[in-house]
């Protein structure tokens, strides 16, 4: 696993223009990784997850565990086996859900198996208010009693948590994630309405079905959950990474289909190949999970807006725009999602993209190349741009905060210098 704090002081270096080929392989999913570890806590019986990335993420949801009371045993290659059987500790502290606000995940598993719950509220990247009261008034519908004071959202229920009627206002990955997770041990039959649709979810309840739980709907507005006493444990595979998926996809564009996507959810990013095919970029299949990405003849502007799955990700938003700074004429990228996650934009102009933001809109005029500077990586997602950016720069780029990085791309500079990238850590 990935130490932070060899990390926090590191900068990427990478030498701009060369030819980039070769195969990449996907990983598996951080955001089903994490949901998926946090599930680990319903059951006193031996989970072993597969696939699972070697990020700072995990590290981070490991540690979390640990503290709970979890064993923990990396078996290498992407296999990790937990077993919670006894109890440390129902706190999660600050130190641990601030660096990641999927922490607040094990909320709703604490509650259900063990009736209380004390989380920090949670931290994570800066793109954005993400607040969690949809979570808690959730769970008080369940007939939990929440309070939020000194920093700590505390939860406890006397009994088990009941079943009920939960009707998002709006859709929210996590709080799906995380009311699926608290309903599958609640006594009778909880409905989630407005429920998110993404594969991530998809996986979390297919293992939570493989561990025994009664869920259907998974993958629609609908989730009903009959909950049941007990889960056993089960061993799973984590699904390959979507949105790490998409971000070498740009980088095959880019690269005229040089780069083969191996491993790569074909069926997960299907809009994200209709914009593809708008801009002038064909998905070639090569055997049964791989793709290039090649160019036709003409590029065209495009305008792109994030929304919800299966819609065109704002995990992706950073990265398109990147691409769209090279292609000839004025595209616009209008952010749906979160309010402050424009914050690459900057860092783009300072390697010569011209890019104005009004409003949720940004509108790009391609430019013939970029040049490389020093610029930094501002979020998660904003840290892959960069290195897109750096790439395909002419000259040197230095990324500073590459800490981000390292959150949710497993071994990146590794994959990337196995193309031919001159890229390295100083």
């Amino acid at each position: 696993m990935i130490d932070s704090k060899e990390k926090l002081c590191e900068v990427l270096e990478i030498r701009g223009g060369k030819d980039l080929k070769g195969t990449i392989e996907i990983s598996g999913a951080k955001n089903s990784a994490l949901p998926n570890m946090a599930a680990t806590i319903l059951t006193d019986d031996t989970v072993e997850l597969h696939n699972v990335p070697t990020l700072l993420d995990v590290k981070t949801m490991i540690h979390l565990l640990q503290h709970i009371g979890s064993d923990i045993y990396d078996l290498s290659g992407g296999v990790i086996r937990f077993r919670l059987k006894d109890l440390n500790s129902l706190e999660a502290p600050y130190d641990l859900v601030s660096k990641m606000r999927a922490s607040i995940l094990v909320l709703g598993p604490l509650l259900a198996r063990f009736g209380y719950a004390q989380v920090a509220l949670p931290g994570g990247c800066s793109i954005g208010t993400r607040p969690v009261d949809l979570h808690l008034e959730a769970f008080r519908k369940m007939g939990a009693e929440i309070k939020v004071e000194h920093g700590y959202i505390i939860g406890k229920v006397a009994g088990r948590l009941k079943g009920a009627v939960i009707k998002f206002p709006r859709k929210t990955v996590t709080g799906t994630e995380n009311v699926l997770m608290a309903a599958v041990l609640a006594e009778g039959e909880t409905v989630i309405e407005n429920a998110a649709l993404e594969p991530e979810v998809v996986d979390l309840a297919n293992m939570l079905k493989k561990m025994g739980a009664d869920i259907e709907g998974e993958g629609t507005d609908v989730i009903r959950v009959r909950g049941v006493r007990n889960l056993n444990g089960v061993t799973h595979k984590i699904i390959p990474d979507r949105i790490e998926a998409g971000t070498f996809a740009i980088l095959s564009a880019l690269f005229d289909g040089k780069i083969v996507i191996k491993n790569y959810p074909f069926e997960y990013l299907t809009y994200v190949h209709k914009i593809f095919e708008k801009i002038g970029f064909n998905i070639v299949k090569i055997g049964d999970n791989q793709v290039a990405v090649v160019r036709s003849e003409r590029l065209n502007p495009v305008a792109v807006e994030t929304k919800e799955y299966p819609f065109f990700p704002t995990d992706l938003q950073a990265q398109i725009m990147t691409l769209l700074t090279v292609v000839k004429g004025r595209s616009s990228v209008t952010e749906n999602i979160f309010e402050n996650r424009f914050m690459h934009v900057p860092e783009l102009q300072r390697l010569g993209a011209e890019i104005r933001i009004k409003g949720r809109t940004a509108y790009i005029n391609g430019v013939e190349k970029l040049t490389g500077a020093e610029v930094k990586a501002t979020d998660l997602r904003a840290s892959a741009a960069m290195v897109i950016a750096g790439l395909i720069a002419e000259g040197k780029t230095l990324i500073y905060d590459i800490y981000h990085l390292d959150r949710g791309y497993e071994n990146i500079d590794s994959k990337l210098k196995l193309l031919g990238a001159e890229i390295s850590r100083i």
